[in-house]
């Protein structure tokens, strides 16, 4: 409201707005309490506090908080070999939900940059990454961008963090287009898989990725998983890819510590980008906050699968502490 609507409206001295200033701000009174001591409605206290703000009686300073960690961010490019990183600092007692909250807020507007020039986006889904495309998706972004589901749907019923919501989003935040992968991200045998991956929207939609520039995913384990969350991967599988060395999953795919998908049927019965494929796009983003993952990290860095990072500054620390490249 303009200084001269709220003049017309509440001529009020500024000795009552001082007063109704230090009731709220210092002394904590409830608006309701606060009009009847002034003489007036809830509504109109209100109203005083935005005229108290207006002619200056009021000045809110809130100290510098820096939420990133430039000096994290050097080690980790420096250390290993990323070529961008963006680490967010995590408020003590913050519950896994709120430290993607925050991660997905300042992260955002950061990286928003990547994605300027990009005409072929790929996305993945998982939770910190739905924090980090809500904000991002209120940044500028690429000129008619395509933005293709980098994997299958995880279930029947797709939440707000699977690939095919957060991917919509994006493209209509962005004014671009959407490509859906519209299969399940898994299903019951290899046979089955090969013939959904023959069909031609599905091969439209990999022809697609292939062309992507920049890709966003998230970073899983065999602790840590969407597949294994939502019951998606049975306990003989979970069993099976343990035997097999997993260390880490990427788009459904799980990989042993030297990169490589681990050699179990299930990787069969996988419809998503591949790990080759993924390892061929330019600019590969991890999504991560919190969690034991440092393992799972380190392996996708050091084999190709990532070439930037958004994390929160615990995850980071932990990430150097293993040390080596």
């Amino acid at each position: 409201m303009s200084k001269v609507a709220l003049a017309a409206e509440a001529p009020y001295s500024d000795a009552q707005l001082l007063l109704a200033a230090r009731l709220y701000y210092v002394d904590g009174i409830l608006q309701t309490q606060i009009g009847k001591m002034v003489g007036v409605s809830q509504a109109k206290v209100s109203r005083m506090l935005a005229a108290a703000r207006e002619r200056g009686l009021v000045r809110i300073t809130v100290p510098e908080f820096e939420p990133r960690d430039a000096k994290l961010e050097q080690q980790l490019c420096r250390r290993l070999g990323l070529e961008a990183a963006i680490v967010i600092r995590q408020i003590a007692g913050q519950s896994p939900a709120e430290l993607r909250n925050t991660l997905g807020y300042f992260a955002g507007p950061i990286a928003a940059a990547w994605f300027s020039g990009a005409p072929v986006v790929a996305v993945a889904g998982g939770r910190s990454l739905q924090c980090l495309a809500e904000s991002l998706s209120r940044q500028p972004g690429p000129t008619r961008a395509a933005i293709v589901q980098a994997m299958g749907h995880v279930d029947a019923a797709p939440g707000p963090y699977d690939a095919s919501e957060i991917g919509r989003t994006l493209a209509q935040r962005w004014r671009g287009s959407f490509m859906a992968l519209s299969t399940p991200a898994f299903v019951p045998d290899a046979a089955v898989c090969r013939r959904l991956v023959e069909l031609r929207e599905v091969r439209a939609a990999f022809d697609r990725l292939a062309a992507a520039d920049v890709a966003l995913v998230g970073v899983g384990n065999l602790d840590e998983s969407v597949f294994i969350e939502r019951c998606v991967l049975q306990r003989r599988d979970v069993e099976a890819l343990r035997r097999a060395g997993a260390v880490g999953e990427i788009l459904g795919r799980f990989y042993n510590a030297a990169g490589k998908e681990c050699a179990t049927p299930y990787r069969e019965r996988v419809i998503s980008l591949p790990l080759e494929g993924l390892r061929r796009i330019k600019f590969t983003v991890g999504v991560v906050a919190g969690g034991q993952r440092t393992e799972a990290i380190r392996t996708a860095v050091r084999g190709g699968l990532l070439k930037a990072l958004v994390i929160d500054d615990q995850a980071a620390g932990k990430l150097l502490e293993a040390g080596g490249p």
